[in-house]
């Protein structure tokens, strides 16, 4: 599998799935969640409501991932994962690893060969963005996937230097 990290806008890259730093309503917001239910379109909300409907009435819980259309996106699906809030009272490292390795597993599920990741929980959710990178990484090249690559698009310099500098630590 393929490991690359660019500077880019999530939204734009042509992919089998783009991950979404979702939260748990899976009803958009900011950020990546925000840009890619925008530039997405409506069948992503849609599809969004009737898993909350069906399947996560009190809303997907953190670490998980579930897939959709990706709408109007490049992509062909959308993987929502709730990443966890940054407390440097609790260790939640293991959540933060969870949401790449159940996309990956999630992309696995529905055929993905390429996937874009963003750098889940270091926006809003306040992770240090040399430890995402590092757990982001580590995880990702740990799993057990049939991915032929995954590409970490990074909206910033500092976030790009630092999944780069993840990515050399071998």
């Amino acid at each position: 599998m393929q490991l690359t990290a660019v500077r880019a806008d999530i939204t734009t890259l042509t992919v089998d799935a783009v991950v979404n730093a979702a939260n748990s309503s899976l009803m958009g917001g900011g950020g990546v969640d925000g840009a890619i239910h925008r530039a997405g379109g409506p069948d992503i909300l849609r599809e969004c409501r009737e898993l909350r409907d069906s399947h996560y009435p009190d809303g997907l819980p953190t670490g998980q991932a579930v897939a959709t259309t990706a709408g109007e996106l490049p992509a062909r699906w959308v993987i929502h994962t709730v990443g966890p809030v940054f407390s440097r009272r609790e260790d939640r490292s293991a959540l933060l690893a969870d949401c790449y390795r159940n996309s990956l597993r999630v992309a696995g599920e529905i055929g993905a060969r390429t996937v874009a990741f963003p750098a889940v929980s270091a926006g809003i959710y306040g992770w240090p963005m040399d430890d995402a990178a590092r757990i982001a990484v580590r995880t990702v090249r740990g799993s057990s996937t049939a991915l032929d690559e995954v590409t970490f698009a990074l909206f910033s310099a500092d976030a790009l230097a630092a999944f780069e500098a993840a990515l050399a630590d071998v």
